[in-house]
C-alpha cells in the first residue's frame, strides 16, 4: 500500500461482464481484494442481465433476473458489504430499444436503496456507458476484452464501438489488462496498464486429484468454452491425436452452442463444465499438460488470459496456440504451436509425460527459476485501489 492511500471507501457500483459465482475471473478477485483492503467501503456488483426470451430461443429455462441481493460470504468481507443486483432484460432491443436506459434506471434505484450517494462507477461492460452518462457518478472504465473487434452483427457492432468511443472519452480513468489493449488506446487517451494475476500460493499448495479428472494422461484446458476463443475444431483434432494416449479434458463454463459440445464429445473431449475456484488448482496440478487451443485473431490478440498466470503458478508443462500473453512469455515450461502443428505437440507433451517419474501431489510445482516473476493479486489490487482513489479525488481544474 502506498503511503498516502486511503483506507476506507469508495463505494463502488460495478458494471461486470460476468456474473459473481463460484467461478472467479479478474472482477471478483479484485472486487474482494478492494474490500479487504478498504474496511468500510460497500460495492454494488452489477451482473449480466437475465434474458428470458434469448434463454427460450437457446432451449434452456427462462428466468428473471435475481434483482437485488447480498452476496454469498466472501472470505475476509464483512457482511452485507457486497451486494449483487441482477436485472431482467423483459423483451429483445428490436421490440423494445431502450433496455440499457431502462437497466440504468434499475441500477440507479438500487444505489439509492443501498445508500451509496455518490459511488465510483467502475465500467467492465461497454453497455454502461449508458449509465455512465445517465448517473454523472466518476467513472472508471476497465477494458479486458477488445470486444469493438469481436464477431458480430453490424448493429451489435456500431453498438459496442460507441458505447466504448464514449467511455474512452468520458471517463475519468482508463484501464487495460494487456499491452495490445494499451497500444489500441493510446491514441486516443493515456491508460493505465493493470494486467490480472493469481494466489500463487493457493495454487501451488497441493490439492487432491479430482474425481472426475479421466484416468491416464490429460491435457487440461481451465476456461470458459466460449466460440470468440477456443478453437472447436482444433480441440476435436487434438482429442483424435490423442486417442489411445490420453484425454484432452476442458474445464469451465459452457458457452458453445449445443453443436459445438456434440462435436467435442464425439470426438472423444471430456466437457466438465464450471467448477468453483477453490477447486481449479487440483485440475492444474495433476495435468500432465495445460493447453490453450484458442483461435488466433485481432479479438484474442486483445486478452490477458488469467490462465497464462494460474498455468504458471503450477508449473506444468503448457502448450499453447500463438496468442498473445503465451507467445510472450520467457517461461521455458511454455510450448507455442501454431494450429497445424498444436495437435502433434500435445501429444509428444502427454507421451513425454509417461516416460518421466511419477510425482507425488504437490511435487515440483513452480516455475523454473529463471522464469519471469508472475503478477499476483495483492499487487494488482493496490494498482486498481490507485486508480480508484485517482477517480474519486480528480486533479483539481486549474485556475
Amino acid at each position: 500500500m502506498t503511503p498516502d492511500r486511503e483506507t476506507t471507501g469508495p463505494d463502488l457500483v460495478v458494471m461486470s461482464l460476468e456474473p459473481w459465482d463460484d467461478v472467479w475471473r479478474r472482477n471478483q478477485y479484485l472486487v474482494a481484494g478492494l474490500l479487504r483492503e478498504r474496511a468500510s467501503a460497500r460495492v454494488l456488483f452489477v451482473e449480466p442481465v437475465s434474458d428470458p426470451v434469448h434463454a427460450v430461443t437457446r432451449g434452456a429455462r427462462p428466468r428473471p433476473g435475481r434483482g437485488l441481493r447480498p452476496a454469498p460470504e466472501v472470505e475476509g468481507v464483512g457482511p452485507r458489504r457486497l451486494w449483487l443486483l441482477e436485472p431482467t432484460k423483459m423483451l429483445p432491443r428490436r421490440v423494445a430499444p431502450h433496455g440499457d436506459e431502462r437497466r440504468a434506471a434499475v441500477v440507479v434505484g438500487a444505489a439509492r436503496r443501498l445508500g451509496l450517494a455518490r459511488p465510483v462507477l467502475w465500467v467492465n461492460d461497454p453497455y454502461g456507458a449508458t449509465l455512465a452518462r445517465v448517473s454523472g457518478w466518476p467513472t472508471l472504465y476497465d477494458v479486458t476484452d477488445d470486444w469493438t473487434a469481436a464477431a458480430r452483427g453490424p448493429a451489435e457492432s456500431r453498438r459496442v464501438a460507441d458505447s466504448d468511443r464514449y467511455l474512452v472519452e468520458n471517463a475519468a480513468a482508463v484501464t487495460v489488462c494487456s499491452p495490445a489493449l494499451a497500444a489500441r488506446k493510446a491514441d486516443a487517451r493515456s491508460v493505465v496498464l493493470v494486467t490480472n494475476g493469481v494466489d500463487v500460493e493457493r495454487y501451488r499448495r497441493p490439492a487432491p486429484r479430482p474425481a472426475d479428472l479421466p484416468a491416464g494422461p490429460t491435457a487440461v484446458y481451465v476456461g470458459t468454452l466460449h466460440a470468440d476463443r477456443l478453437d472447436v475444431g482444433l480441440c476435436e483434432e487434438t482429442a483424435r491425436a490423442l486417442d489411445g494416449i490420453g484425454t484432452l479434458v476442458l474445464v469451465g463454463p459452457v458457452a458453445l452452442d449445443r453443436d459445438d459440445i456434440d462435436r467435442l464429445r464425439r470426438a472423444g473431449v471430456a466437457v466438465l463444465g464450471a467448477r468453483p475456484f477453490h477447486e481449479v488448482p487440483g485440475y492444474l496440478q495433476h495435468a500432465d499438460a495445460l493447453v490453450v487451443p484458442h483461435v488466433v485473431d485481432e479479438f484474442t490478440d486483445s486478452l490477458d488470459p488469467l490462465k497464462l498466470y494460474e498455468y504458471r503458478a503450477v508449473g506444468r508443462p503448457v502448450v499453447s496456440t500463438p496468442v498473445a500473453g503465451f507467445r510472450d512469455t520467457t517461461d521455458p515450461r511454455v510450448a507455442v504451436a501454431p494450429a497445424d502443428g498444436f495437435a502433434a505437440a500435445v501429444r509428444d507433451a502427454l507421451v513425454e509425460s509417461t516416460r518421466g517419474p511419477t510425482l507425488e501431489p504437490g511435487a515440483g510445482l513452480g516455475p523454473e527459476p529463471d522464469a519471469e516473476p508472475i503478477p499476483t493479486w495483492v499487487r494488482q489490487v493496490a494498482l486498481m485501489a490507485d486508480v480508484v482513489d485517482a477517480v474519486r479525488r480528480p486533479a483539481p481544474t486549474p485556475r
